[in-house]
């Protein structure tokens, strides 16, 4: 008869006995009888609700997706181009990416003899790079891929989750009631 290493609810070792003990042990306590370890000698079993512990897994599984954020990748184009102001919109467009907590990725297009002056996009890419300073991180520095030249950005601290954005004034009011 095949032999079994058993370890009860507790997490106490109870030691080896032949699997047709251990199971009649589960049943008398009302457990399962669980296989955790099947490649060692001799396997190791242990004496658990299995239902319950399959509950309890997955809601372990849930709390954690629930705290887990998606990484988001926003697109901001360019032109070579592009005036101060359109510039300046599409600074404070990434700035609030950037705010909510997503990645942006700019990109600086080129069309037909704009690509021989690849130094302006680095310009344009480096000049939002230090007005976004205060928020970002530069996660890729400008480089071409193709005809576009491309720069990635990540915030800088962790964004409050959405719809959770602290208000000062709410705190206060609350601290002056009580």
């Amino acid at each position: 008869m095949p032999e079994v290493r058993l370890i009860d609810e507790d997490g106490t070792h109870i030691g080896v006995m032949r699997t047709r003990d251990a199971l009649e042990m589960a049943r008398e306590r009302g457990l399962d009888l669980v296989e955790v370890q099947p490649n060692a000698s001799p396997p190791v079993c242990r004496l658990m609700d299995y239902g319950k512990f399959r509950y309890e897994e997955s809601r372990r599984e849930r709390e954690s997706r629930k705290k887990q954020r998606a990484v988001v990748v926003k697109e901001v184009r360019l032109r070579p181009k592009i005036d101060d102001h359109d510039l300046n919109t599409k600074g404070r467009q990434a700035y609030r990416f950037l705010q909510s907590g997503d990645k942006v990725k700019i990109t600086v297009l080129f069309r037909g003899r704009e690509i021989a002056h690849q130094d302006i996009g680095e310009g344009l890419l480096n000049r939002l790079a230090e007005q976004l300073a205060p928020v970002a991180v530069v996660d890729q520095p400008p480089h071409m891929e193709g005809r576009t030249m491309v720069m990635m950005l990540s915030p800088k601290a962790p964004a409050p989750e959405r719809g959770e954005a602290e208000r000062p004034e709410a705190n206060e009011r609350s601290g002056a009631e009580q």
